[in-house]
């Protein structure tokens, strides 16, 4: 550069240094008075020299002050300055190291997206979260603050069966009264400002979405990212693989050579061992005539026991009665049994009436809660079991009738046998096969299965179609059910009727449930004097481990349980030499 054009370049006015800046640009005195004013800022911002910056920018006055007081030292925000956005940049301006005024430069946002969006850097990372995005198996919607829709990726096309360009551009408020979706999760996080999970149907498929609310720095809402999943496919996965895992149990296989269809219509459901057993025990009886004693909690299912050895035996097309001897009055029991004549008692019929054990003739005759059978009642019931003859009550003619016996208690019958109130010979008579059924609590494998198929058949019978959240269905998976699965199904049809959403969470849980899930006494914690903090929380850390690795079948399933990753559990395992 010659010497000549130096010193052009030194004599050049502040004013056009200024005007060339591709930036507004304005320089403030120490009285707060505009004295330089770039050309861009005049055209753009209508301010000109000698100003009185106050006025014209209060909303910017505040941290220009403060620069030109030395209060504080460069300053960079964004900022809308007349309905614009620009990122500000105020820095002092010097003379002798003395604050003399302040130089605020405002650089248009749009001018420095372009500026940005050219930038290699940009480009990989843009084509990368594009990638990502569109790779996702799970449907995403992104929307504004406002639920309109300005992206959609391939899954949820596929999910929804139509393109991006269909929906892209539509509030989301559209998209429902056009009967695109009857519910929308995005609509709800920007009015409610928080996370949303919803259960919807879709062309007789259920979808769940989940929409999450994204703020900037200043908390504002700016995006709304929804992901939605097709559970309809995973609902039927599920469903298929418990019957495989069933089918695969060697009881499953004896059902299947003896009466499949029928075990299947009744949804039997067995996963644990000794519900296996029971079952296997029920079919093996079966095949004979001998008299089974079914013993159990109340509520345990012993009647289903009941219907398996009845229709899997040659008696299947003959009756199965049931009489619960707990239920009728002990004046009525033997004759409800046994029959009687005519004028036997007062208000008998006078013609007289067949008893159950008439009734049942070639049949099964199923005595529930036979502990409560009067003493009177069990010797006629003894007789019948020697010789198969009955004789109705006021008569005295005895008859032969083919009748198997299946009789079935919650009590102890040998502790009511030496108190005097059940006979011995009865009980020896009844005792040739007995078969224990579990109660839930033993059975923990089938309580998931048993409470995903009822909740679906009372959600068939009410017309309706409900879901568990994995917290509630964690919570009731951990539950004792002291009253079997008698209680079990109760719980499931009260939280299909009175649950208020399609996707039943905690709160619709029953209060001792919830306790139970919830709280935690800590004066159980066991806690040696001398231990510290951290060496308690790793005794109890191990403690859990070691029962997830005894209830769950992988480290997967124990991870979901616990809501972590399955490397967390697998680095936890090997780290107090579990695994």
């Amino acid at each position: 550069m010659t010497l000549e054009k130096a010193q052009l370049l030194h004599n050049l006015a502040p004013q056009s240094l200024a005007d060339a800046t591709a930036r507004s640009l304005f320089v403030i005195d120490l009285q707060g008075q505009v004295s330089l004013v770039s050309k861009l800022a005049r055209e753009n911002l209508q301010i000109t020299p000698g100003a009185r910056f106050h006025t014209a920018f209060p909303e910017l006055w505040p941290q220009v002050e403060q620069v030109l007081e030395g209060i504080t030292g460069n300053q960079e925000f964004p900022l809308q300055v007349a309905g614009r956005e620009y990122l500000v940049g105020i820095n002092p301006l010097l003379d002798d190291n003395k604050i003399i005024g302040a130089v605020c430069i405002l650089v248009d946002s749009a001018r420095l997206d372009t500026m940005i969006r050219q930038l290699p850097s940009f480009n990989t990372l843009t084509r990368e979260l594009d990638t990502i995005i569109d790779s996702s198996s799970d449907g995403l919607f992104v929307c504004d603050a406002d639920a309109n829709v300005i992206r959609m990726n391939p899954a949820s096309e596929r999910i929804h069966k139509t393109s991006a360009g269909e929906i892209v551009g539509h509030n989301m408020r559209e998209l429902i009264n056009s009967g695109f979706i009857n519910r929308s999760a995005a609509l709800e996080a920007s009015l409610s400002k928080n996370p949303v999970s919803l259960l919807q149907n879709k062309d007789g498929r259920k979808l769940i979405s989940i929409a999450t609310p994204v703020f900037d720095e200043r908390d504002e809402l700016i995006r709304i990212v929804v992901s939605e999943r097709d559970t309809t496919e995973i609902d039927d996965l599920q469903r298929e693989l418990e019957e495989q895992e069933a089918i695969s149990d060697g009881f499953r296989e004896q059902m299947l050579a003896m009466q499949h269809e029928e075990l299947k219509s009744r949804r039997i459901i067995a996963r644990s061992p000794k519900m296996i057993r029971a079952l296997q025990q029920a079919i093996k009886a079966a095949k004979a005539d001998s008299s089974v004693l079914v013993l159990g909690e109340s509520g345990v299912g012993k009647g289903l026991i009941a219907d398996l050895i009845h229709k899997n035996s040659r008696r299947e097309a003959n009756p199965l009665i049931k009489i619960n001897c707990g239920a009728i009055p002990e004046s009525l029991i033997e004759a409800e049994l046994f029959g009687y004549e005519k004028g036997a008692f007062t208000g008998a019929q006078t013609s007289g009436k067949p008893g159950h054990f008439e009734l049942a003739d070639g049949g099964t005759l199923f005595l529930d809660e036979i502990a409560e059978l009067p003493l009177s009642s069990q010797v006629k019931l003894l007789r019948f079991l020697e010789d198969g003859c009955i004789t109705r009550l006021g008569g005295t003619n005895s008859k032969n009738v083919d009748v198997r016996v299946v009789a079935a208690t919650h009590r102890d019958l040998e502790q009511m046998i030496e108190q005097g109130r059940f006979r011995l010979d009865l009980y020896y008579r009844l005792h040739v096969i007995q078969i224990q059924v579990p109660a839930v609590r033993e059975r923990r494998d089938c309580i998931v299965p048993l409470i995903r198929h009822y909740i679906d058949e009372f959600s068939v019978q009410n017309d309706t179609t409900k879901r568990l959240t994995r917290a509630a269905l964690d919570a009731l998976a951990d539950y004792s059910y002291p009253g079997n699965v008698r209680e079990l199904m109760n719980i499931c049809e009260r939280l299909v009727v009175m649950s208020e959403t399609e996707l039943v969470d905690l709160p619709d849980l029953p209060a001792q449930i919830i306790s139970r899930s919830e709280n935690l006494d800590i004066s159980n914690l066991d806690w040696p004097e001398g231990m510290t903090l951290q060496q308690t929380l790793d005794r109890v850390e191990k403690s859990i481990l070691i029962k997830a690795r005894e209830r769950f079948r992988n480290q997967m399933e124990a991870a979901d349980a616990l809501g972590v990753n399955q490397s967390t559990i697998a680095r936890k395992l090997k780290r107090h030499g579990l695994s």
